[in-house]
């Protein structure tokens, strides 16, 4: 029989994050020869609807919403070539403290344990050596974001299948950066409030940071993943960039490997460092 091929999982929890943070290594490792696994744990009705109107507002309609966000999904994984999607369906809780983190079916208030059992499941079929998703706070604090790390921790010390885990992260040096492009398109990037309840700190520092992949040549795709994700666009504001300054951009990603079997040393350049 021939040597089964490796593999990579990432858990992302709405439509349009597979391509955000992972777009560029689910590329890469697709054009590699490795499968690709994409689960996305809820159904993005808390996304904007057509014309962009708001969740709450005159016109949104959530399932009009679910069935365009599963199309854009769809389109996303064809650009990026992943192997494998499998959608948990939960709820969109939308962001933190909105009413709807409490609605019936909603993933924040889903009990860890069945979600994760599900997606144990998926780990079992498709015995990932490579698992993806957010840190503890789920990077930025979505109640989503922090479920997904939660299922998937879980599943992952259930199964005890994956040789290595690693949570998506962002250089510090980064957001400097990030600021002044953000300037540059007029968005409005505002220093915290000094006044308000301290937020834990974004990304990590570079020296923190134990896996750089380089996904340049992959760029395009990255790019052209996120603009499939069209009803989103206004909160995609890096496409405003073009393709090439995009690229140019966003053309490392970045994690931090917590789990690993295999050795390798850190920092590293590639999430099978070790496994190959």
């Amino acid at each position: 029989m021939a040597e089964r091929p490796l593999t990579l999982m990432a858990v992302h929890a709405h439509p349009d994050d597979e391509a955000t943070s992972t777009g560029g290594v689910l590329a890469r490792y697709a054009a590699e020869g490795i499968t690709t696994v994409l689960v996305t744990c809820t159904d993005g009705r808390c996304g904007d609807g057509p014309g962009g109107v708001k969740p709450g507002d005159p016109g949104h309609d959530p399932a009009a919403v679910v069935a365009m966000r599963q199309a854009e999904l769809e389109a996303s994984c064809a650009v990026l070539k992943v192997s494998h999607l499998e959608t948990l369906g939960y709820a969109d809780s939308g962001m933190m403290g909105w009413p709807t983190n409490d609605q019936p079916g909603a993933f924040w208030t889903t009990p860890v344990a069945e979600a994760a059992g599900r997606l144990a499941e998926l780990i079992r079929q498709y015995r990932p050596d490579v698992v993806v998703t957010y840190d503890e706070n789920g990077f930025y604090g979505h109640p989503d974001h922090i479920q997904a790390h939660r299922i998937t921790m879980a599943a992952v010390e259930q199964t005890d299948i994956p040789a290595k885990v690693y949570w998506t992260t962002v250089p510090r040096t980064a957001f400097e950066q990030f600021g002044q492009i953000m300037k540059e398109l007029g968005v409005d990037w505002a220093e915290p409030d000094a006044t308000a309840e301290p937020q834990p700190l974004l990304g990590l520092p570079d020296d923190e940071i134990t896996t750089w992949v380089d996904t340049n040549s992959y760029g395009g795709q990255k790019f052209d993943a996120l603009a499939t994700h069209a009803s989103q666009t206004e909160n995609i504001f890096f496409l405003q960039l073009g393709r090439e300054r995009f690229t140019e951009l966003m053309g490392v990603e970045t994690f931090v490997r917590v789990q690993d079997r295999t050795g390798a040393p850190t920092p590293e350049d590639d999430l099978f460092a070790g496994l190959r």
